[in-house]
Parts: C-alpha cells; sequence; structure tokens
C-alpha cells in the first residue's frame, strides 16, 4: 500500500444519529475522526423563539436562512430533516421507539443472518445514550387522545411514548439544573423539562437529549473534531485506487456562503455517509452521475421509504383549550393492527406550520376532494377562514401523526428538469405514496364531532395527493447481496473498501414507528466490527 500522510482516519459526513454515534464509537476506539457538519452549532440561547423567526428556524442558506429545519418538496412527497450539530436531534420530537420485531425479516435486509438477534443488545445501548425514559408529563393533547381512543373503542391502546427528556422529580416543577444524571458525572450538567412544547423548536431549557449532549459530547472529549458550516462538494479515491483501498481526497466549502470559499481538500483513510437518507443519496448519486465512484449498486436511490404517513388533527376553537403543553410527542394509541397515531404538539405560539394545514374535505384525493373542500367554504365560511389562519394554530390544535406499516416505496434520481434546466437536481420518481388513510381520516372526522371540533389535514394532501414526512428512509439499503442493496450486513458500500453509510439511507425496511432510535442501534452495530486502532496495527 501506498504510504499516505492522512489527515484523518475517518471522515464522517453529517452528524446525525448514525454520524454522531460514530464519531464517539470511533475517538473512543482511538482513531482520529474529522466529523463535517453542514448546519450549525446550537445553543440554548440561539435558538428562536417561535418558528415565526423565519430566518433562524429555515434551513436554507440560499436565502441566508440559517436555522435547523430543512424542508424538502418532491413530486411524491415533502421531507423534513435537520441541519445542525447533532443532525435531526436538535428538532426532532424527541420520540424513541423500538419497531415490531416482523421488520427485520422484510425488505432488503430480510436475508441477513442473526439479524433480529442482535439488535436487542444495540438497542438496549443506544436507549442508555440517549438517556430514553417513559414519558411522565401527559399534557392535555394526551388526555384528549386518551378520551378520543376510548370512545373509539381503542383506549387499552393508550400509552404514553417513550422519549429522550430529563424529567423532574415528582412533585418538583421543571427547569431546575443538575450535574450530569446520565452518565456517572461525566457528561455536561443537565436542567428538568418544563413542559413547553418546544421540542421541536429548539429546547432551550436544557432537558432535551440532543447528540451534543451524549455521544458528540464524548467524541469530542475524546479527540474527534466537528467542522460546522462545512459542506462535502466532491469524494474522489486516492492514488487511481478505483476501490478506495488507499483511502479518499474529500473537498469541503463553507456551507453559510455563495460560491466556493474556504475550499479545503481532506486525504482521509475511511468515509462515513452519514448525512441523512436525503443528503447521503444525493452526494452519492452526484459522485455516480460523475463517474467519480461508478461501481455503486444500482440499487442506490432505490427503496426510498416513509412510514407511510399522514398528517391530521383536530382543532379547538374553545378559548380554555391549550394543546400546546408537554412534550412535542407525548402519546400514542393504535386504532387499529397496522395505524399508529401519536398526539403531536408546538409550542405556544409557534404557529407557523398552521399555514400548511386546512379544513378536512370528505373523500378521496382527486378534484372530487378540491370541489367538497371548496363546498365546505360554501356551507360553513367562518369555520373554514378559521381552519385556514396559523394564529393560535400550536394552541388550539392536537395534531395527529399517522404511520402504517404497509409498505411503498419511491426512487430518487438525478434529473435535468424542465423547471430548472442548468443542472441535474434530485427527483422522486415511481407510485404515489399512500396519504389518504381512510381509517384514519374517519378516525379524525368521527372525534372532531365528538369532542366539538373540527378535523383538519394539510394542504398539500388536499390538492397534490402529497404527504409530509419527517422519517426519510432507505435508498442506500442494508443487503446481503449488491443486486439488493447498497451496503451490506456491516454498512460497508458494495464494491469500495473504507467507504460506509451509516444514517436512515441503511434503512431496508418499513419501520412503522419514528426511526431514530433504529438508527441509532444500527450505528452501535455498525461500529462493533470495527477493531480498536491499536489490535488493528499490531495486526498489520
Amino acid at each position: 500500500m501506498h504510504q499516505i500522510d492522512y489527515d484523518f482516519d475517518y471522515l464522517i459526513i453529517g452528524s446525525g444519529f448514525g454520524g454522531s454515534v460514530s464519531a464517539h464509537r470511533l475517538s473512543q476506539k482511538g482513531y482520529s475522526v474529522a466529523v463535517i457538519e453542514m448546519g450549525k452549532r446550537w445553543e440554548a440561547k440561539d435558538f428562536p423563539k417561535n418558528n415565526w423567526n423565519t430566518p433562524r428556524w429555515i434551513w436554507r442558506p440560499a436565502l441566508k436562512f440559517f436555522g435547523f429545519f430543512n424542508l424538502r418538496i418532491f413530486r411524491h412527497v415533502t421531507i423534513i430533516c435537520g441541519n445542525a450539530v447533532g443532525g435531526g436531534s436538535i428538532t426532532y420530537a424527541n420520540t424513541l421507539l423500538i419497531p415490531p420485531d416482523h421488520v427485520w425479516s422484510e425488505g432488503s435486509w430480510g436475508n441477513i443472518p442473526h439479524l433480529k438477534q442482535e439488535m436487542p443488545q444495540h438497542f438496549a445501548e443506544a436507549e442508555r445514550m440517549l438517556g430514553v425514559t417513559d414519558n411522565v408529563i401527559l399534557g392535555p393533547a394526551d388526555h384528549m387522545l386518551k378520551r378520543m381512543g376510548e370512545a373509539v373503542g381503542v383506549g387499552d391502546t393508550f400509552k404514553p411514548t417513550r422519549v429522550a427528556t430529563f424529567f423532574p422529580a415528582e412533585g418538583e416543577v421543571g427547569g431546575k439544573t443538575y450535574p450530569d444524571p446520565y452518565f456517572n458525572g461525566q457528561g455536561p450538567d443537565r436542567a428538568t423539562c418544563t413542559a413547553c412544547g418546544g421540542c421541536m423548536t429548539g429546547c432551550k431549557h436544557n432537558a432535551k437529549n440532543t447528540l451534543d449532549k451524549n455521544y458528540l459530547y464524548f467524541a469530542e472529549k475524546q479527540g474527534a473534531q466537528i467542522f460546522a458550516e462545512t459542506k462535502v462538494i466532491d469524494l474522489r479515491p486516492l492514488n487511481d485506487q478505483e476501490d478506495g483501498a488507499d483511502g479518499y481526497e474529500v473537498t469541503t466549502i463553507d456551507s453559510m456562503s455563495w460560491g466556493q470559499k474556504n475550499k479545503r481538500i481532506w486525504k482521509v483513510k475511511n468515509v462515513i455517509f452519514s448525512a441523512s437518507s436525503l443528503g447521503t443519496q444525493e452526494l452519492l448519486l452526484r459522485l455516480k452521475d460523475r463517474q467519480v465512484l461508478p461501481n455503486i449498486s444500482e440499487q442506490l436511490g432505490k427503496q426510498v421509504r416513509t412510514n407511510a404517513e399522514s398528517i391530521l388533527g383536530v382543532r379547538f376553537f374553545d378559548k380554555n383549550i391549550d394543546m400546546s403543553q408537554g412534550v412535542a410527542i407525548g402519546s400514542s394509541i393504535y386504532i387499529d393492527h397496522n395505524t399508529h397515531i401519536e398526539a403531536t404538539r408546538y409550542q405556544r405560539g409557534s404557529d407557523g406550520m398552521g399555514l400548511l394545514t386546512t379544513y378536512m374535505a370528505d373523500g378521496k384525493p382527486g378534484l372530487s376532494r378540491i370541489f367538497t373542500w371548496l363546498w365546505a367554504f360554501i356551507c360553513h365560511p367562518i369555520i373554514f377562514l378559521k381552519m385556514n389562519s396559523p394564529f393560535g394554530f400550536a394552541k388550539q390544535t392536537l395534531i395527529f401523526l399517522v404511520m402504517q406499516t404497509v409498505d411503498a416505496s419511491i426512487q430518487m434520481k438525478l434529473k435535468r428538469n424542465w423547471w430548472w434546466p442548468f443542472g441535474k437536481t434530485l427527483s422522486s420518481e415511481g407510485k404515489p405514496l399512500p396519504v389518504y388513510i381512510p381509517q384514519a381520516n374517519a378516525f379524525t372526522e368521527k372525534v372532531a364531532k365528538m369532542f366539538k371540533g373540527y378535523p383538519m389535514t394539510t394542504k398539500t394532501e388536499i390538492f397534490f395527493n402529497v404527504p409530509f414526512t419527517a422519517h426519510c428512509m432507505g435508498g442506500c439499503a442494508m443487503s446481503d447481496s449488491v443486486e439488493t442493496g447498497v451496503v451490506d450486513a456491516q454498512n460497508r458500500v458494495f464494491n469500495y473498501k473504507n467507504m460506509y453509510v451509516i444514517d436512515g439511507a441503511m434503512l431496508g425496511a418499513n419501520l412503522g414507528v419514528n426511526p431514530s432510535l433504529t438508527i441509532t442501534a444500527l450505528a452501535e452495530r455498525a461500529m462493533s466490527f470495527i477493531p480498536d486502532k491499536a489490535t488493528l496495527e499490531n495486526a498489520e
């Protein structure tokens, strides 16, 4: 092998759940680690007061919006993700659930030996590191969901969510600071939850167990370096070794500036793609398209899944109701075997998402539903206008995050679209993803009427039959074969050496639950296959 002066043993692209776990475990094993993160580093004092502060909430650097919440619109789906040191943990709803056992025998990873048997130990470690516990603060939205479940005969399925939150002791008011309660005093000080509902607009009280307070915190203590506000634009094998045997040359620029400022080239032995499912797919698709990494599996960009999601809800105009209190997702019910509904909320005053919601119209997707929606305006103009007003949305609305275990997927490709002829853009293809879920819509309409509220859905569902998702999964699926996946059972990219994918892109089946804990557990599993640096050097 060529003698190369590497800048780092491992360069990790992205600091979300997969990247953070990798940074911690690799630095713990003695490797030098660089973490490249496109977003900013956030502290509690930096978060916007609410999501009306668009430049500090939305990530759109071309417009000089440097927030942590990214929303990308495609023909088949609108995808929500995070951009920050700590990835999606900064803005996610803080819900960490273990998927049902059957997912390990489905999809592209169904033939990987012993995967199902190996996962419990990695889930346990992920829960320990993230401080996962049962939600003990049930707010008005949770109590209302429980009553709704009981009213339709599924009250026995109600349960608090599992969340990564530092709760106050029973009888104690939240907001009190304590020395590290999770890692024998070796971690940062923490404060208890105040039930403000602001998990998704950035926890301002130091109670949410974001990745910068556990995995990344220890990674940096162990010597890993995080390069925030930095974007990877190119990657190519060193020394003309097409399979990456000698490592890689990685090019980065300043992600906050126009043009290619602060361009830097790194020489690294190993690369880990952890840029979120969408970010990893797009970067690898561009590298394959430019023939830099031509031998990546043809499965790249395929088998892209959501949790078959729909965002519905019930809006109440009673002045005495406040649905914003509690953690972002505090409880859930099952209305049938495949359909899971979580009670979701935003902090009072964070009404920006109300711009995307509207009165729920009857009927199946298509023109007829649009006409039914317009007929609702004619019949109930005042209620209709109030339902389309964002003001008061967070206080008034019990949001239903509906998820199903029904499997459906699309494909992501680079295309030169008519609306942007100057270059190829990431685009979706395939059959429409399910967004209209009849049983969930029927439940919403029924309980709205029973509890004197009004049924709500999203404008994208009414007009375009396009779902929202914060759970983009797949595109670089794990498999036992290059014909059916992009990475192998140890997260190594097929046909390349020293290259890994460890983020939501690796998921090989529809989980039916929030995927963050599963990504964390699979990242722990991937790291278990990499030996300590000293052991590796002695073997060589």
